[in-house]
Parts: structure tokens; C-alpha cells; sequence
């Protein structure tokens, strides 16, 4: 949270007149929502028809709709923490878990947007053959118009061989012969960019969860030897206590011992001085 609070939260402030305000970092919730206004706008199509500067305003003001006071760079700069956050380039502490807290909601959003994708080039071919088909009838009729042409002059008694008919009739097959190859290969082509953007999508997401995999199998070493750590300087305490307490018993024993020959020596000395009084 502190590298977004670089951006997210004082990039944010390039409309202040230069003033230096402390601006509250983004709660979950603020979070979430302005990914599902990002949603949305995907969803509608917005981006594709805006500048970036009036799409993250509309994104404000949506922020704005649900009680959140927010600008926009400061909307731009958190989004691009997340998509750093969402593509890995950033690194947390393994120890949390915290590696990307709202990766389900960037992943539905980027899904979202593989879709629509999908969705505008599968609607820009099926456009392209539509104008192709537009085309080709105004060819066909302008050959009709020729055969006419052909048939009035043939009226007028200039007949043409009928091997030049024949001959027409086999150019033109070729030709929406190879018409609809073309189509066929752009149909093809179009369908490699999926098939390879899909892959590239699916070899992103085989690379994050191996990525997670071992960030969590390093946490768990690391918890494994932090814990072996911890028994071993247990041990070596109670290993201490117990020597210490040794110790402190044969002081013990010896303090008692000085003090029982000490008073053995008095008792002497007692009787000695009473002898030599009587």
C-alpha cells in the first residue's frame, strides 16, 4: 500500500495549485468499486471512443455517484498499481499472501475485455465479406450489362465467336474462384490472431499460478525452518535454565555447609570461654 500511496494517492494532486494535501489512501471498498466502474466502461464500449483524460473523469464521476471523492490521475495512477499488481511486475512480502488482493475482479475486467476484442474482430470480418459480397454484384452486373451489350451488338449483326463466350464465362469462375480464397485465407488469418492471442492469454494466466505456486512453496520452507529455528532456541534455553538452576543448588549446598561449620567453630569457641570462666 505504501508504493501506491506514491501514486495513487500524491500523483493525484496535479489540480491542488501546488498545495502539499495528505490525501487518504483507497479502502477495499473504494477499491472494488472503481474497478467495476472500469468494468463497466469496458463493457460499453467507452474506451474505444474516448481520450484517456475524459475516460478516467467519467470514472470520477461514477467514483463521485458512490460517495467517493476522487480525481482523475488519482483514479489513472491506482488502476496502473493494479495492473502492475495483476501483472506480476510488482513484489509483496510472501509471508501475508497478499501477492494481489482483488485479482478476481482484474481478471473478470480483463476477460471482459479479451471478449470484446474477440467480439470486434469477429464483427470486422464478418463486415469485410459483407463488402465483398456488396462488390461482387455490381461486377456481376456489370457483365451482365456487357452480355446485353454483347446481345445488341450480335442484334446489330456484329456476332461474336462462341468460344469468346465461353472463354468470358470461365474468367469470371476464376475470378470468384479466387475471391473466395481470399476470403478463406483472411477468414484463417483472423482466426490465427485469436487462436494465438487466446494461447498468449492461457500461457499468462499457466505462468501467475506457477508463480504463486512458488511463492507459496518458498513461504511454506521458510515457515518450516523460521519454526525449527524457534525449537532450537528453546532448547538451548532450557538447556541454560537447567544448568543455571544446577549451579544455583550447589551454591546452595555450600553456603549451607560454610554456615554449618561456622557455627560449630562459635559453639567451640562458647564452651571454650565458659571452661575457661569456671
Amino acid at each position: 500500500m505504501m508504493m501506491e500511496a506514491g501514486c495513487g494517492e500524491g500523483g493525484g494532486g496535479g489540480g491542488g495549485g501546488g498545495k502539499d494535501e495528505r490525501v487518504p489512501q483507497w479502502g477495499a471498498q473504494e477499491t472494488r468499486e472503481l474497478i467495476a466502474a472500469r468494468g463497466e466502461l469496458e463493457r460499453e464500449a467507452v474506451a474505444a471512443r474516448r481520450s484517456a483524460r475524459t475516460l478516467w473523469d467519467a470514472v470520477a464521476s461514477r467514483l463521485r455517484e458512490h460517495g467517493y471523492r476522487r480525481t482523475a490521475d488519482q483514479c489513472k495512477c491506482k488502476w496502473k498499481n493494479l495492473v502492475n499488481r495483476y501483472k506480476g511486475k510488482e513484489t509483496s512480502d510472501p509471508e501475508n499472501g497478499r501477492q494481489c488482493p482483488f485479482f478476481e475482479e482484474l481478471h473478470a475486467v480483463f476477460t471482459e475485455r479479451a471478449r470484446n476484442m474477440q467480439r470486434q474482430l469477429l464483427e470486422s470480418e464478418s463486415g469485410s465479406s459483407v463488402k465483398k459480397k456488396l462488390k461482387r454484384p455490381s461486377g456481376d452486373l456489370s457483365s451482365e450489362e456487357s452480355e446485353d451489350e454483347e446481345d445488341e451488338a450480335e442484334e446489330s449483326g456484329d456476332e461474336k465467336p462462341m468460344k469468346s463466350r465461353k472463354r468470358k464465362a470461365a474468367d469470371k469462375r476464376q475470378q470468384s474462384q479466387r475471391v473466395a480464397e481470399k476470403s478463406r485465407t483472411g477468414m484463417s488469418s483472423i482466426h490465427e490472431l485469436l487462436q494465438d492471442f487466446l494461447a498468449q492469454q492461457h500461457l499468462m494466466d499457466v505462468q501467475w499460478h506457477e508463480v504463486m505456486e512458488r511463492r507459496s512453496q518458498e513461504r511454506l520452507v521458510f515457515e518450516q525452518e523460521w519454526r525449527q529455528t524457534m525449537q532450537k532456541l528453546e532448547q538451548e534455553r532450557l538447556m541454560l535454565e537447567h544448568t543455571w538452576m544446577e549451579r544455583e543448588e550447589q551454591r546452595r549446598m555450600r553456603e549451607e555447609a560454610r554456615a554449618e561449620k561456622r557455627d560449630a567453630l562459635l559453639n567451640t569457641l562458647l564452651n571454650k570461654l565458659l571452661q575457661e570462666d569456671l
